[in-house]
């Protein structure tokens, strides 16, 4: 190879390798996508859904690490978020329905939060929840799942239930989760079988 060659393809592949690192960083650091295993998040989100995760929501680590560079706020009830299991470490897709000082009682899948039910209606092809957050579908199916609380949640701790309320394995079970492990805010699905955009 000549020397004019070499100085061409050094800076090539300088450039490339800067490139490839800048693009792991900000899939590591800022988003990311997630496929959907589950049906936990029924009717919200479908097994095999892909969905759009903005893991700088509620802070920003130093990629590979779980080394916070900043802090922001939230997460908020309403947000659907990636999160860690405390139980094993395996990332989940839930719903956050309480924040620190709320106290939280699931009975039969229906909230209450503050001393105040969560309203539930018939709506078009199913029931919406009409809190926290924005109203959104939810399922009730199989009784709902295990009933919760009452329960007043401490600082940095945070309840996360499933939409499918009935299946659904999530802090009802493994109890309250940590705000560190909170991965980031799903946007919305932007895979069902084809190219769609449904925001959270």
């Amino acid at each position: 190879m000549t020397r004019p060659a070499r100085k061409r393809i050094g800076p090539e592949i300088v450039g490339t390798l800067l490139m490839l690192s800048l693009l792991f960083s900000a899939r590591a650091s800022l988003a990311d996508h997630y496929h959907v295993p589950t049906g936990s998040m029924q009717p919200t989100v479908e097994p095999g859904d892909r969905v759009l995760v903005n893991k700088a929501a509620y802070g920003v680590r130093v990629p590979g690490t779980d080394l916070r560079l900043a802090r922001f706020g939230g997460p908020a009830a309403g947000d659907v978020v990636v999160l860690e299991s405390p139980e094993d470490g395996i990332t989940l897709l839930k719903r956050v329905v309480a924040v620190p000082g709320q106290t939280v009682e699931v009975e039969r899948g229906h909230l209450t939060v503050d001393g105040r039910r969560v309203l539930v209606r018939a709506g078009t092809g199913g029931l919406v929840e009409e809190g926290p957050g924005e109203p959104h579908r939810v399922s009730m199916a199989s009784g709902g799942g295990p009933d919760y609380g009452p329960r007043t949640l401490p600082a940095d701790r945070y309840l996360v239930v499933g939409d499918n309320r009935g299946n659904s394995r999530d802090g009802r079970m493994f109890g309250l989760v940590d705000r560190d492990a909170m991965r980031g805010q799903v946007l919305g699905v932007y895979w069902r079988g084809g190219f769609r955009w449904d925001s959270m």
